[in-house]
């Protein structure tokens, strides 16, 4: 069932203000939802109701304008100092089976500039330019491959056991450590590139008041943080996705017009925003993305806005802190944002005890997403039931619910390559 009520008397009810009395509070209990109600896809804001394409070029730039200056932030156009140079090739990596290139790209002539360093593997026996997959990872690029021709990451690494950094910096103990989440032989034989690029090469995943990674190339003078409407830490990561796209673009080996950006996690909230910002992705894939990605969020079920705030607040613009607890303010939801990728494919997937991104809450976003999928004349997910565990759904938007945890699969990718070959083979 699907809650269309009205929103619940928030006033009536003492606030948590510390993460534990919000942790304490927390909503993994379906019958516990707050009845609510969904702000309209297809009516404008002076009332007008969306009846066509070109009404709905109006409404869309209606919600895309909601969200980038009350939760993504602005973020600056494609830099005139931008520059890439192959870091690295080698025509017959993995065996022969593999072209392998490193291509640093740099968004200023700045000597402060970060680099941002894009791995890609494709296919060694293609004969023509190759379909690709691009996303981020957050350990590292040699940690998606043994591949001993990987550079080490250059940027700063956290410090955690599973990354097995040492004083920030990467090791060789990492390489391959996440490989699992990237089987690139597999992509490879399925007739698909892969790119994928270390998030923190564009800016490092801690709170420091944004000055390291890229925001500082774009301060004005004497500004010190980005104003309360301009591009947190997932808006830059998304920017660094659209600048590699801006080299994939004329790249001869790889097919541009067919792009799955895709990410997991925090990295799938970053793929949903590219997406939705950048046309040029001709599919999108969200795993496991969760609150601010495609959870809807007035359902209030695991991770909240209060909680992501709170935890990480340099994922967004500062404008978005005025809606911890207070969900049914925000004047967009996360149906909207899968609405602005339409009429290109989008997939959503979820995990099964990964309560903390709200599986069905995620699935109702694609839902709630179709009929402006159905306007622009493609099938969504309106009319199809909440599926049971390993039983994708593929139309224009896919979804399915993997058995298991927070994570990326084998499972999981087969559903990618799957809905690819289904999308981007066929256009």
């Amino acid at each position: 069932m699907i809650p269309t009520a009205s929103p619940t008397d928030r006033d009536a009810i003492a606030l948590p203000t510390t993460r534990a009395e919000a942790m304490a509070r927390l909503i993994q209990d379906e019958s516990k939802v707050p009845a609510y109600s969904l702000p309209d896809l297809l009516i404008c804001n002076d009332g007008t109701k969306v009846t066509s394409a070109d009404q709905w070029r109006k409404r869309r730039a209606e919600i895309l304008e909601l969200f980038t200056t009350q939760m993504f932030g602005k973020a600056p156009q494609r830099p005139k100092g931008l520059s890439w140079t192959t870091f690295s090739h080698n025509p017959a990596a993995l065996n022969g089976k593999a072209v392998r290139k490193e291509i640093d790209i740099r968004f200023s002539d700045e000597a402060k500039s970060p680099v941002m360093r894009m791995l890609i593997y494709l296919p060694a026996n293609a004969t023509g330019p190759i379909p690709l997959f691009i996303g981020m990872n957050f350990a590292g690029n040699h940690t998606t491959h043994a591949d001993p021709g990987i550079a080490l990451a250059h940027s700063w690494i956290p410090d955690v056991e599973k990354y097995k950094s040492v004083n920030h910096h990467a090791t060789e103990a990492a390489r391959g450590i996440k490989y699992s989440r990237w089987p690139v032989e597999k992509i490879l034989e399925r007739g698909y590139g892969l790119a994928t690029i270390y998030c923190g090469d564009v800016d490092p995943d801690f709170d420091d008041g944004f000055q390291n990674g890229v925001h500082p190339l774009f301060y004005k003078s004497g500004q010190k943080k980005p104003a309360a409407d301009e591009w947190g830490t997932i808006a830059a990561w998304s920017w660094g996705l659209c600048r590699a796209m801006d080299y994939l673009e004329q790249d001869p080996a790889v097919d541009s017009k067919r792009i799955a950006v895709l990410g997991h996690s925090r990295l799938g909230k970053t793929a949903l925003w590219a997406g939705a910002t950048d046309p040029r992705f001709a599919l999108v894939i969200s795993n496991n993305s969760g609150c601010g990605g495609a959870a809807i969020a007035r359902r209030k079920f695991g991770e909240t806005h209060f909680l992501i705030n709170n935890h990480f607040p340099h994922w967004f613009c500062s404008n978005f802190k005025q809606y911890d607890h207070r969900e049914e303010t925000f004047p967009v939801d996360q149906h909207q944002l899968i609405a602005l990728i339409a009429p290109r494919p989008v997939y959503i997937a979820s995990a099964s005890k990964d309560l903390w991104a709200d599986p069905y809450g995620e699935f109702l976003a694609g839902v709630h997403a179709s009929p402006v999928y159905e306007l622009l004349g493609e099938k969504g997910l309106r009319g199809v039931d909440f599926p049971p565990v390993q039983t994708p759904v593929m139309s224009r938007i896919g979804y399915h619910l993997r058995d298991g945890v927070h994570d990326i699969t084998a499972y999981d990718w087969e559903q990618y390559l799957n809905f690819a070959d289904k999308q981007m083979r066929a256009s």
